[in-house]
C-alpha cells in the first residue's frame, strides 16, 4: 500500500466535471492508482491565488463538484474524519482519502469558514500557496513576514479542532510561528530538501529536524525542480537522496511520499515530474529503486504508509 500525502486531484475532477463528465477519478485516475498501488492519500482543493478572482466562489464550486463525485462513487472512496477511518476504509476495501485545502486565501478574513471546511469534511490545512494572505506568508512573500494575528488564531482552531497543519509553501518566518505555537505533530506534505536541491519550496536542516521533534512527517516531492538544480540528475536516484538525507538527520519514521503529480492540472505536463514517475501508474519504479537501494520491507511500508498513519491517527479526533 501507498498514501500519497499529497494529491490536487479535486481539482482535475472539478474541472472535468464541469465539462459534463461524470465519475472522473474511476474514468481518469482509479486503474492508475491501482497500478501504482496508491490507495489512500490526501486530497487537495487548491485555488491559484494568483489567477482567481473570487477565491471564495471557486472554493463552493470545487467543493460542490467533489462532493457529488464522493457520493457517486460511495464504494470507492472512505472519508476519513478521525483515525479510525482509515483502518474502517481498508477493510471496506475501499481507498481512505483525507480531504485537504492547499492554501487558506479564499478564506480571507473570517477564519470561522474553517468551522465550514470541517463539517465538509475537511482535516488538512496549509495557510498559504507561496503568496501573502491575511493569515500568512509564503515563499514569495516578504522574508520577515510569518503568520498574522489572525493566522496565530487559525492554527490554534485547527489544532483544537483536530486538523493537520501542512507547512509546505510556507516561508521560514510562518514555519517557526506555526512550531512555536503548536503542539500536535505538523507536515510538510510535499516538500525536499535545500541541502540538495537549494529552492525557497525546500526545508532547510533545521526545519527537517523541527518537523522530526514534533514527530511529524515530509513527504518527497518528484517535481522536478525541487529534486536537483541539474536537470540530469532529476531523477529517481535523487529522489531517494532526499530520503536518505532526511533519514540521516531525524530518522526511519518522519518521511513519506508527498507526489505532486501536475497531470491533475490542466496548465502543467507530465515532463516537470521526474522520469521514471510521470504518473501515479508508475510508483512501484520507485518501490523497486528503494528496495536496490538496501532499504528493508519495514522501512519502506513505513515511508509508503506507516509514518503519515500514525500522524493522521494522532492529530485527528
Amino acid at each position: 500500500m501507498i498514501f500519497d500525502g499529497h494529491a490536487d486531484i479535486w481539482i482535475d475532477v472539478a474541472d472535468y466535471r464541469k465539462k459534463g463528465m461524470k465519475d472522473v477519478f474511476k474514468n481518469r485516475h482509479l486503474d492508475k492508482f491501482k497500478s501504482g498501488n496508491i490507495n489512500g492519500g490526501i486530497f487537495v482543493i487548491w485555488i491559484d491565488p494568483y489567477n482567481t478572482d473570487d477565491s471564495k466562489k471557486r472554493l463552493i464550486e470545487i467543493m460542490e463538484y467533489t462532493s457529488t463525485e464522493i457520493i457517486e462513487n460511495r464504494e470507492i472512496f472512505k472519508v476519513v474524519k478521525d483515525g479510525n477511518d482509515l483502518d474502517i476504509g481498508l477493510r471496506e476495501n475501499k481507498m481512505p482519502i483525507v480531504m485537504g485545502i492547499e492554501g487558506l486565501k479564499c478564506i480571507e478574513e473570517n477564519i470561522d469558514m474553517i468551522n465550514l471546511l470541517y463539517m465538509y469534511g475537511i482535516r488538512h490545512a496549509s495557510l498559504t500557496w507561496n503568496e501573502e494572505n491575511r493569515l500568512a506568508t509564503g515563499v514569495n512573500g516578504r522574508k520577515d513576514r510569518g503568520l498574522t494575528k489572525l493566522g496565530f488564531e487559525a492554527i490554534k482552531k485547527m489544532e483544537r479542532m483536530g486538523m493537520i497543519i501542512d507547512v509546505s509553501h510556507a516561508n521560514e518566518k510562518t514555519f517557526w510561528d506555526i512550531y512555536n505555537n503548536t503542539r500536535k505533530p505538523f507536515i510538510a506534505s510535499h516538500s525536499n530538501c535545500i541541502s540538495i536541491c537549494n529552492c525557497p519550496r525546500n526545508l532547510t536542516n533545521n526545519q527537517i529536524k523541527a518537523i522530526g521533534e514534533r514527530n511529524g512527517v515530509i513527504g518527497i516531492n518528484i517535481y522536478r525542480d525541487f529534486i536537483h538544480v541539474d536537470s540530469d540528475k532529476q531523477n529517481i536516484h535523487e529522489m531517494i537522496n532526499h530520503i536518505e538525507y532526511i533519514i540521516n538527520l531525524i530518522g526511519i519514521d518522519h518521511i513519506g511520499f508527498g507526489f505532486d503529480f501536475c497531470e491533475y492540472l490542466e496548465e502543467y505536463d507530465n515532463e516537470i515530474n521526474i522520469s521514471g514517475v510521470e504518473n501515479a501508474s508508475k510508483v512501484q519504479n520507485i518501490i523497486e529503486q528503494l528496495r536496490y537501494r538496501g532499504f528493508s520491507q519495514n522501512d519502506i511500508e513505513k515511508i509508503s504508509y506507516k509514518n503519515f498513519e500514525r500522524v493522521i491517527k494522532e492529530v485527528l479526533v
